[in-house]
């Protein structure tokens, strides 16, 4: 037996399915977006991360210069210790 109750439910059943559909297709878009930008500032941090390594790989080898040069500035040339009474002058 078929009735207009039962056309109305098919009905009804219809545009439900669609709008969730839809709903659902929005959703997974403003998803994927969102993601296409996380995989942007990845990229961008992973960017940053490696200049800031190579920049600490040159600071560290000059550092590690400086400090042999130093080395061997002091083994050469040793600077005699400064007495402090001696280097400071009366105010009177």
């Amino acid at each position: 037996m078929h009735t207009r109750f039962d056309e109305d439910d098919a009905a009804r059943a219809l545009i439900e399915r669609r709008w969730f559909s839809f709903e659902l297709h929005r959703a997974a878009n403003r998803l994927r977006e969102e993601c296409e930008s996380l995989a942007e500032v990845l990229q961008a941090t992973q960017e940053a991360w490696h200049d800031a390594r190579s920049r600490l790989a040159e600071l560290e080898a000059m550092r590690a210069a400086l400090g042999e040069e130093l080395a061997r500035t002091d083994a050469c040339c040793p600077v005699p210790p400064v007495n402090p009474q001696s280097s400071m002058v009366s105010a009177a």
